[in-house]
């Protein structure tokens, strides 16, 4: 009887330690979780911080003072104070308001509360920030107005926001209508630009359209990132000798699919066969393209490119 109450003792005593163990874990568990978003919330504010501060600088030490037009929401915004003269940095925000609610509906609430953080602070940015004017040469106005603009907005996409709510608008309407997103965001400018060139002139049209091409492509260089790579997918009956050449010479990390063989030259096969995927810089694309040749001519690559990424081998140092 005593052993019996000793086994139920232990039973009880092993089942509260594997119960406390498991509380200690998920309390472990929710601190890394914690960590995890604080340190992306941090990186989000200094990214958005500083997005704000250089799109800031392209208003007022480039665009402003020369009267300049820009697209999307901050091109209404520099349009109708050119032609009214109301405030600009309300502007800023009254027309991004509907943009922050249609965010808020498709995208979500911390969406909405990044970009109303970023509208505010431009608009803050104009009216308080002191930047002073740098040059009176219009195109080093279009040109580099845009790019100090077009950072901070690519700043606060990467942060998770926007400064400029067309984009937004640009989603919505891609989703109920077969127009894509730049469709839209291209039909939204063409408005603009024509308001500027009828109510203003057509040079200052002409300007607006060469600060919106400047501030896009530095958009797309900061949310692209600085490298640009390019995903390979590779099938080969010499798959293995492929797999050890990208390892090897090229020093990149590879994934390999196990695949079925369907329709190709030599017409109807079903075989088992390999399927190499692996991604390499832009710079690397045609020594690969050597090499495999080399092994074998008949290989079937396709290539993509690749946008962002992150984790892997790619941005580690080769091997020698």
């Amino acid at each position: 009887m005593k052993k019996h109450r000793i086994n139920i003792f232990k039973a009880i005593f092993n089942y509260r330690y594997k119960d406390a163990d498991m509380n200690s874990y998920g309390n472990a568990r929710q601190v890394v979780e914690f960590r995890i978003e604080m340190k992306k919330f941090i990186i989000d504010l200094f990214m958005l911080s500083v997005g704000v501060l250089s799109a800031g600088f392209g208003l007022k030490g480039f665009l402003l003072p020369n009267n300049f037009l820009d697209g999307g929401a901050t091109g209404i915004s520099l349009l109708i104070a050119e032609l009214t003269g109301f405030n600009l940095s309300l502007l800023l925000i009254l027309i991004n308001i509907p943009f922050i609610i249609l965010g808020y509906n498709i995208i979500g609430r911390q969406f909405a509360i990044k970009t109303t953080l970023a509208i505010v602070g431009l608009a803050l940015c104009v009216a308080f920030m002191p930047y002073p004017q740098i040059t009176n040469d219009k195109l080093l106005v279009a040109v580099f107005g845009g790019f100090f603009l077009g950072t901070g907005i690519g700043m606060a996409v990467r942060s998770g926001a926007v400064l400029d709510g067309t984009e937004v608008l640009a989603i919505a309407l891609s989703k109920k209508s077969s127009l894509t997103i730049g469709d839209v965001i291209m039909l939204v400018n063409v408005v603009i630009f024509a308001t500027a060139a009828s109510l203003l002139s057509i040079e200052t049209a002409l300007y607006a359209m060469l600060t919106y091409l400047s501030a896009s492509k530095t958009v797309d260089f900061i949310i692209e990132g600085i490298e640009e790579y390019t995903a390979v997918t590779i099938i080969s009956l010499k798959s293995e000798k492929i797999r050890h050449m990208i390892i090897t010479k090229l020093g990149r990390g590879i994934t390999v699919y196990n695949g079925e063989r369907g329709f190709g030259r030599s017409g109807e096969k079903l075989y088992d066969m390999k399927i190499l995927y692996t991604i390499v810089t832009r710079l690397e694309v045609s020594k690969l393209q050597v090499e495999i040749e080399k092994i074998d001519p008949n290989a079937f690559v396709v290539m993509s490119s690749v946008k962002d990424m992150k984790g892997g081998m790619i941005k580690k140092r080769r091997l020698k």
